[in-house]
């Protein structure tokens, strides 16, 4: 009798004949989403507590965001920046105001942001001293996956590969101030930090780091970028996570992407009138980025955000509270970390194969820096859904040991 492939098996076959095998994929296909959960093509059901790694901020079918796309494809998706529409505007009027910051160029992702924010860097620079076009970075960073972007990341693994990279970047260990302030000088262009480092290990800086790079970018005339991608718009309990700090600490740059647009692609860079001066018409631009789509989707996602964030801020300490009382009962956990929905749980182990034993029991999350359980949940998590991945995180932990 003939073996037929069963429908997951199927699709997982066809990819593996016809895509680039870049990504190592789990194995699960997924066929649709409501509120915080995620169901496969078998009908098993999962609570997301990664949400597209930090872009599903309302997660699935969310009313609003349903009736605004449904009403908006039926008008205009794409009209190119050749013209203008009605959303950039009002979008980059929130994002300015609730930033500190001026200015607003809408692109498609974090890694392109993170591009547009160094060519900001280097044209700022050489309109100073045509060698000022240095720029330092924080060891164990990740700044995105194009070749400027690899450049300014401070994991080798990601840049090996690809040598070699952008000249000119410096890195320095975040907790070694010394080297920061030797690291930055004249020839500096610019100063790039993830407030909270994501692939890192959920990591955040500490405030006086933040500080000291302001006060180093100020004094030699370099540009502050804080990257913003994973840890920013309303993902810390606050719109941005320099915003956790009294008083904020407010660069000349933000990049940021993931959750504006709940899905859709969507990133922008935010900057100051000092920063925006470096690009002049005709200098950068994009195809995609800004479109009228995604940008009505962002203005919604903004209104529903500011309804949100009382609610967010309540169940990541509920979260947070949980998770400490099972670091107490678990000597595998080592840290719980992190800050609003941006949640990291040290295990003393590398601890990848954990998300196969998640995924058994019902439930989402990632591995990243090898020992660190990441949960980027959506925004509308409650404590019921708190309460069931504390469940299955308490039964994955107890039974926890390192893979042979």
């Amino acid at each position: 009798m003939e073996n037929v492939a069963s429908p997951t098996q199927a699709v997982m076959e066809l990819e593996r004949a016809y895509l680039l095998q870049n990504y190592g994929r789990y194995p699960l296909v997924l066929k649709r989403g409501r509120g915080c959960w995620l169901t496969d093509l078998e009908g098993k059901r999962y609570l997301d507590l990664i949400s597209g790694i930090g872009v599903n901020s309302l997660g699935y079918a969310h009313p609003r965001i349903l009736r605004v796309m449904k009403e908006q494809a039926g008008q205009l998706i794409h009209s190119s920046n050749l013209y203008y529409h009605e959303y950039q505007g009002p979008l980059a009027k929130k994002l300015c105001e609730t930033s500190g910051l001026q200015r607003t160029f809408f692109c498609n992702s974090g890694t392109e942001a993170i591009e547009g924010a160094i060519k900001m860097a280097h044209s700022h620079g050489r309109r100073i001293d045509p060698a000022k076009v240095e720029i330092v970075a924080l060891e164990n960073s990740f700044h995105g996956r194009t070749m400027g972007a690899l450049s300014i990341t401070g994991q080798p693994k990601y840049r090996n590969d690809f040598e070699p990279l952008m000249p000119g970047v410096k890195f320095v260990n975040m907790n070694d101030g010394a080297a920061l302030e030797a690291a930055v000088t004249d020839k500096t262009a610019a100063v790039f930090l993830e407030t909270i480092q994501g692939e890192g290990g959920i990591i955040p800086m500490p405030a006086e780091l933040l500080r000291r790079a302001r006060a180093l970018t100020e004094q030699h005339n370099a540009l502050l970028v804080f990257d913003e991608i994973q840890c920013g718009i309303g993902r810390p309990g606050t719109h941005f996570a320099y915003q956790l700090h009294e008083p904020a600490i407010l660069p000349d740059i933000v990049t940021m992407a993931k959750p504006i647009a709940c899905g859709l692609p969507l990133g922008a860079v935010l900057c100051n009138e000092k920063a925006a001066a470096s690009i002049a018409p005709g200098m950068h631009g994009t195809t995609f980025g800004g479109g009228a789509l995604a940008c009505r989707v962002a203005l919604e996602f903004y209104d529903i955000l500011e309804e949100l964030l009382p609610q967010m801020r309540r169940v990541s300490g509920y979260f947070f509270d949980g998770l400490r009382v099972l670091q107490q009962k678990h000597s595998i956990v080592r840290d719980v970390r992190g800050s609003g929905l941006m949640i990291g749980v040290e295990i003393d182990f590398q601890c990848r194969h954990f998300v196969k034993q998640g995924m058994e029991l019902g439930m989402l999350f990632n591995v990243t820096h090898d020992n660190v359980v990441r949960m980027l949940p959506p925004y509308i998590i409650t404590e019921k859904e708190v309460d069931r991945a504390l469940k299955g995180l308490s039964r994955i932990f107890k039974n926890g040991k390192p893979q042979e």
